[in-house]
């Protein structure tokens, strides 16, 4: 998801895509438990800094899987379209604990540490430290830096985390009079087009020397300007404990410091403890909370008791990651290849993000705390694609609790999430929610409620939102209700399809809506609601082509009274050539309308020859696919390879575009085991080509390990033949039986293009709809 202007200039250093500036080798005692998995992990990849578009938006934080809290060091004021890292900078300013799901989105509720020695600097533009990245190491649970500090000698500071508890450790080299300053609240930057209109949240601070402790509140959440939903009583709670006295202590306010003040509230505010002159070194723990301060303190004790070492929490963090990666064992990769390939599942595992705090939660939807389990940082326009199939199959135990979050947003706010960052906020297209919903009960979860399930992916297909008829829903625009399925009621649910001249993106709007209509009747399907399913069914096969228009062979974006709105209007991040490909549900029916198989497949060949595709966003991920849906299955082979080779590296640029969460590194990951989730909702996978001489994925459900072996896949694009457990495959499918049971899936590999699965996959229709009749729950 790619939706704002960024207007930040860079001075980029000069470097290669693939030249290696950054290091990755902890010391030992932060290398526990053994894992070469974990070592390949390579936080810096796209993090160069060219642009949020062209380097991935991603930031060397350390923290475990899903973690609520994310620590990074700070070279910049982070906002929307903007991260608190950058490749490219050269101070660091302190150690924030960022809520921020992605680069698009805001930050909400942070908390920020900064170390300092002589004079107290609590304006972010005065406390920049100068360091190298020559010192500088970051790792999947262990960062570390050496900065100059301002006054002279050296600051050594190292970070580790646990979901809810940042760990920091400050050591002062030749320095005088160190101090830790921890910020309550700062200037925050609305939106992303205006870096001047800017606000001033107001939090609170407060020092107890008898407890070491620093605590405080920020309710900053820089995109309440948009969504339905004001989560008035939202705040970022922190309690941040030292283990060293406090020599004196004091309070910073708008640049001015305040010896031996306690406490402190409203804008631009700070704390700060100093320690003796003596002092070496300092360690930090942050516990955070969107409950209260005594929740930060609880969630502190809990994760990081007192006489927890940095090297123990690291260790923690460590396994976590090992849990996950270890269970994916790769033969036949590259050096690069390896930290492509773990760096991406290292990225699959971030988002969305834990919301609740030793079973509680603070809903900003009816702005109660619930008990229960609850995740924020959904972006589904972009992860429904690729990204929720790989947690089904890498990280099953989240799934049901996720699902149930989903859920709850439905119960507390009267919807399931379209871009949820702490509420709703109405960025992107299309009720994808429906699609996560029914994947998850289409792959065998049931652990949530079904008929709450059901009534809110129902209430999705069938309620509009409200001034259906005159509310645009822009990108971004504020003061608007729910977005939903704007255009529902306008012409969609009558004609099927979203008049151009009434809503925004109105051309992706119908056909990610067809997409959710057939979702929802899977669910249908699956619950026995057979009329329900029937009616969403023909809605989802039928809107599609409402908006194909016949005399140029492309979608078109159309207007109410049925007119052609012209080709370049009602796209969502991409144009007219990527969207004809969108009917990832009925691909039969659009091969048939683009004139057969050979047809078909010359119209590919003139989406990719002529410069097309565009793989830094989402739309484009699934069309290299469509080769072998259309028999040239070689063909798919030849441009997923071009694919990952033109837009995959190791490198600070080592992604072509923003992460968004995720569904960049799932396309690699997947396209790495040679299949992909095309039609997820369908269960099934179309098989592309492995990278790999062979995969060993130890899936937590599975009883025995999925084993895919190609031996020479890496110098042998082109597929001869494909067998599961023995099985000859004739089509280019695997279901998801095939994977989630283990078993033995053997590509055998060729150098040249190959006759395998020539003929044309018939899966849309009655086909389809009588196949989700027997989903079992």
């Amino acid at each position: 998801m790619r939706r704002v202007l960024v207007f930040v200039c860079l001075a980029l250093p000069a470097f290669s895509s693939t030249t290696r500036l950054h290091r990755r080798d902890a010391p030992a005692s932060f290398s526990k438990p053994q894992s070469a998995a974990v070592d390949y992990v390579d936080p810096f990849i796209g993090n160069g800094g060219d642009s949020p578009n062209g380097s991935g938006g991603m930031i060397p934080s350390t923290a475990p899987p899903f973690a609520m809290t994310r620590w990074v060091a700070q070279t910049r004021q982070n906002y929307v379209s903007v991260t608190p890292y950058n490749y490219t900078d050269t101070k660091i300013h302190g150690f924030q604990g960022t809520h921020q799901p992605a680069i698009w989105m805001g930050e909400s509720g942070q908390a920020i540490v900064a170390p300092g020695a002589g004079k107290v600097q609590s304006v972010f533009e005065d406390r920049g430290m100068p360091f190298t990245h020559a010192n500088e190491i970051a790792t999947a649970s262990y960062y570390s830096v050496v900065m100059d500090a301002l006054e002279g000698g050296k600051i050594h500071a190292e970070q580790s985390a646990t979901s809810r508890v940042g760990h920091l450790r400050f050591t002062f080299e030749d320095t005088s009079n160190p101090y830790v300053l921890v910020e309550a609240t700062r200037a925050s930057v609305m939106g992303s087009d205006d870096p001047t209109n800017v606000t001033y949240p107001h939090g609170s601070i407060h020092i107890d020397p008898s407890r070491r402790e620093i605590t405080g509140h920020n309710p900053e959440r820089q995109d309440f300007i948009i969504g339905p939903s004001p989560a008035p009583s939202f705040a970022g709670y922190f309690c941040v404990r030292f283990d060293v006295p406090f020599e004196t202590f004091g309070v910073a306010q708008n640049g001015s410091v305040q010896e031996n003040v306690a406490s402190g509230s409203g804008a631009l505010l700070s704390g700060f403890a100093r320690f003796a002159p003596s002092t070496k070194r300092v360690d930090v723990r942050v516990g955070v909370s969107f409950i209260s301060v005594d929740q930060a303190r609880k969630n502190l004790d809990t994760e990081i008791p007192d006489g927890t070492t940095l090297e123990q929490t690291a260790e923690r963090t460590r396994s976590a990651w090992a849990e996950k990666l270890d269970r994916v064992q790769v033969e036949g990769a590259s050096q690069e290849e390896s930290e492509i390939f773990y760096t991406g599942i290292f990225h699959t595992l971030q988002y969305p993000y834990e919301q609740d705090e030793d079973g509680h939660y603070y809903s900003g939807y009816d702005d109660k705390v619930h008990e229960g389990v609850s995740y924020t940082g959904y972006s589904i326009w972009d992860t429904f694609r690729a990204e929720w199939a790989w947690q089904i199959l890498l990280a099953p135990e989240r799934i049901n609790g996720m699902v149930q979050s989903m859920l709850q947003d439905y119960v507390e706010g009267g919807w399931l999430p379209m871009w949820k960052n702490i509420v709703e906020t109405n960025i992107m297209v299309g009720t994808h929610a429906d699609s996560l919903v029914a994947e998850a009960v289409a792959k065998g979860f049931k652990g949530f409620d079904l008929d709450t399930a059901y009534a809110a992916v129902h209430k999705d297909a069938t309620v509009p939102p409200e001034d259906d008829w005159t509310i645009s829903y822009f990108d971004r625009e504020e003061n608007v209700g729910y977005e939903v399925r704007a255009g529902l009621s306008s012409v969609y649910a009558t004609h099927g399809w979203v008049a151009s001249d009434i809503h925004s993106e109105a051309a992706s709007r119908t056909l990610d809506y067809a997409y959710d209509d057939y979702a929802v009747s899977v669910l249908a399907s699956a619950l026995g609601k057979d009329a329900d399913a029937k009616f969403f069914r023909n809605r989802a096969f039928s809107a599609p082509f409402t908006i194909f228009n016949n005399a140029t062979g492309f979608m078109e974006a159309r207007n109410a009274n049925g007119s052609w709105a012209g080709q370049d209007a009602g796209w969502t991040e991409g144009d007219m050539w990527a969207y004809t490909f969108d009917v990832v549900h009925d691909v039969p029916a659009l091969i048939e309308r683009r004139g057969g198989n050979k047809s078909f497949v010359e119209f590919l060949d003139e989406h990719f020859d002529g410069g097309h595709n565009d793989h830094t966003n989402e739309p484009s991920h699934h069309i290299p696919y469509f080769y072998s849906l259309a028999g040239a299955a070689s063909k798919s082979q030849e441009r997923i390879r071009e694919i990952a080779k033109d837009n995959y590296n190791n490198s600070v640029n080592g992604l072509s575009g923003n992460e968004d969460c995720g569904q960049m590194s799932a396309w690699y990951v997947f396209s790495a085991l040679g299949f992909y989730p095309v039609d997820p909702v369908s269960t099934d996978y179309v098989i592309g080509t492995p990278f790999f001489d062979k995969v060993t994925i130890d899936l937590p459900d599975a009883p025995q390990p999925l084993v895919i072996t190609s031996t020479g896949a890496p110098s042998k694009p082109y597929i001869r033949s494909v067998t599961v457990n023995g099985r000859a495959l004739s089509s280019p499918i695997l279901t998801h039986a095939d994977i989630a049971s283990g078993g033995q899936i053997h590509f055998e590999m060729a150098a040249e293009p190959q006759a395998w699965s020539s003929g044309t996959l018939q899966t849309a229709g009655s086909k389809e709809s009588k196949r989700y009749e027997h989903v079992e729950l």
